[in-house]
């Protein structure tokens, strides 16, 4: 069976609180985007996981196997030889590694048949990761709490174009929290798709961003570039580092540097 893993970006992020937990609340709207991840997976005689694609060092490995214990612990499954082929760089805050971890959850139930109900997919997803549930149903979402509250929203970006960069940096999502600095000052993104997009930059902030462009000024540099080519709003997605933006009319960006550069019609 094949699978094209989808990641998403973060349209604002605010850090709301630290939890008793440990974990922090958050409020932001994920949208899901056409970068993919591919998964293949046949029986076999033992598990075996292959990795091909970009180089970067990945969590996918140990995400894709938890969910596939994940399962195991309830339902009968063969063992699996697992092929996962990385388009979608890491630790970019394009929940990639979330994505190829839901998905295999997903393929397992429909591929043998395990009729695990949406709601009890939610819950798996949780277990593995704060961002994995999203891709269950993998629309416009409000996201709250650590990541686990959903408010569904409207495709309110659909025909717009999106320009992706990544950059040869990268930021640990810890390294990310333990650097932010938390106010009260949070602003409501559940009504966001009915604001011009225009308006966005002066409200929809993403608060991972002082620390981040503090330590990498090429990340402000890529975030000027976007809106000097005509974004009508930029920002960076999840912790980092990638910098997406979101242009009216293709602005046929092909390349910057030599960072990793994605386009796409959303939808």
């Amino acid at each position: 069976m094949i699978v094209f893993a989808n990641s998403k970006i973060n349209i604002g992020l605010n850090i709301i609180g630290k939890r008793n937990d440990g974990f922090h609340n958050i409020q932001s709207v994920f949208y899901p985007i056409k970068l993919s991840d591919v998964i293949e997976f046949v029986k076999d005689n033992k598990n075996e996981l292959k990795i091909t694609g970009i180089s970067l060092v990945s969590n996918s490995e140990n995400l894709i196997i938890k969910s596939y214990n994940l399962l195991a612990k309830n339902y009968k499954l063969p063992p699996l030889k697992i092929h996962l082929h990385k388009i979608t760089p890491t630790e970019a805050g394009l929940g990639g590694g979330s994505a190829d971890a839901t998905y295999i959850l997903m393929a397992l139930n429909n591929y043998f048949k395990l009729n695990i109900s949406i709601k009890k997919l939610y819950e798996y997803a949780d277990k593995i990761g704060s961002d994995c549930s999203f891709f269950v149903e993998n629309k416009p979402t409000l996201v709250t709490g650590k990541g686990e509250k959903h408010i569904l929203l409207p495709n309110f970006l659909k025909g717009k174009y999106l320009v992706v960069v990544k950059p040869d940096v990268s930021i640990l999502t810890k390294e990310a929290f333990k650097n932010i600095n938390i106010d009260d000052t949070n602003i409501d993104l559940s009504k966001i798709y009915e604001t011009p997009i225009l308006e966005w930059k002066k409200f929809v902030i993403n608060d991972f961003e002082i620390y981040a462009f503090k330590k990498f000024q090429e990340l402000k540099e890529i975030k000027d570039f976007l809106y000097n080519s005509g974004a009508e709003y930029a920002s960076m997605s999840g912790s980092g580092s990638s910098i997406y933006g979101i242009f009216n009319e293709n602005p046929n960006i092909l390349e910057y540097k030599d960072y990793f550069v994605w386009n796409e019609v959303m939808s």
